[in-house]
């Protein structure tokens, strides 16, 4: 297969663990003979600083003719805490996702058992976790009418979705819980908020197409609770815009690092991929950033196009890298390996994945990397 992708290494750590997922997916280009064309473009903060636009025209450009976009993170302090930016990184980003369509967004949720000693909760209350939440995207507060008075003592952010864009994404979610455990719970505020009422209607009526999907409904402060209290719970997730970006977060504290948790951002002709985790400006350049979500996002790439087998393939080597403590430090404090070395791993072993060469038990236990 051939694919364009379009390469937003982003702001802090995000060139970093971006530069790992490019490995693995050279690894998939030289063991299932793919060719991926791969361009990179400013996105964010850098993109601010070189060219006074968080999302530069020819970046847009470069994502609207590419057939997948890889992100890595976007922010920078320096506009984090001045509340009187008026151009921030974060705007390109919301730009970019309401130019390419990009309405809903998946987030896996899932423990893996080989570190499940790393949650804050307890083993027995997150073991068999595995769900996944849909996020509307383009819709809702973040995009909504935005006034601030003249004296600057009133705001007000408006909340406002429409039928069309409820059920576009509730189809998706609905079509994503029959592949699964048949199971959907919509998550809102509809005791309080119009908004959310017209998101149980529609959800309610979208699921009387998907009979065998069983639909409950949970208040957004209750979901929030249930997650910490018994995520083995969900299955699939419906919310909307700020409540999906709120619980998910809360959801890849779970697995005991966000550092392992992938998006997919999709639209009806566009998809972009990228590690839900921030740009984490006090790792920049020192090699310690764990890599795995943004390969896991590689991996979520391949699988939009088709190409499941590679896929796993991916998910298999990044398995075999936390078995054997091929990790940073994030998941192991005593860890001697470096982003760079953990992304090197988990390529090596995508392309072949009998080899045990590159990396031996004794270097392992001296933290010591033999890979070439």
């Amino acid at each position: 297969m051939n694919l364009n992708i379009a390469l937003l290494p982003g702001d802090g750590i995000g060139p970093e663990v971006l530069d790992q997922a490019v490995k693995c997916l050279q690894a998939v280009e030289e063991t299932f003979n793919h060719n991926f064309i791969y361009k990179e473009a400013l996105v964010g903060a850098i993109a601010i600083d070189k060219k006074g636009n968080p999302l530069p025209d020819n970046t847009l450009k470069l994502c609207r003719e590419a057939d997948a976009v890889l992100f890595g993170a976007i922010g920078d302090p320096k506009y984090d805490n001045n509340p009187n930016a008026t151009v921030r990184p974060e705007q390109g980003l919301l730009k970019l996702l309401k130019e390419l369509g990009l309405f809903t967004n998946i987030r896996p949720v899932k423990v893996f058992p080989t570190l499940i000693d790393n949650s804050p909760l307890k083993k027995e209350i997150i073991s068999g976790t595995d769900f996944t939440i849909y996020r509307e995207l383009t819709g809702g507060i973040y995009f909504g009418e935005k006034k601030l008075n003249d004296e600057g003592t009133v705001a007000s952010d408006l909340c406002e979705y429409s039928e069309k864009e409820i059920s576009r994404i509730a189809h998706l979610a609905f079509k994503a819980a029959k592949n699964r455990r048949n199971k959907l719970t919509l998550v809102d505020k509809a005791n309080v908020l119009e908004s959310s009422r017209l998101w149980r209607k529609v959800v309610t009526k979208i699921g009387q197409s998907y009979p065998e999907v069983a639909l409950d409904f949970l208040f957004v402060d209750n979901a929030a609770m249930q997650i910490i209290l018994n995520p083995s719970q969900f299955d699939v997730i419906l919310t909307e815009n700020m409540f999906g970006d709120i619980i998910s977060d809360e959801g890849s504290v779970i697995g005991g690092s966000i550092g392992l948790l992938a998006s997919a951002s999709v639209g009806h002709e566009n998809a972009m991929f990228e590690p839900i985790h921030g740009s984490y400006p006090q790792a920049k350049g020192k090699d310690i950033a764990n890599p795995v979500a943004s390969i896991l996002s590689a991996a979520m790439l391949l699988e939009h196009f088709g190409l499941f087998e590679e896929a796993m393939a991916v998910r298999e080597a990044v398995d075999k890298s936390l078995k054997k403590g091929i990790v940073t430090p994030d998941l192991n404090q005593k860890s001697q390996y470096g982003t760079n070395q953990v992304g090197d791993f988990i390529a090596n072993n995508i392309v072949d994945s009998e080899d045990d060469i590159n990396m031996n038990d004794e270097n392992i236990d001296l933290g010591k990397s033999t890979i070439i």
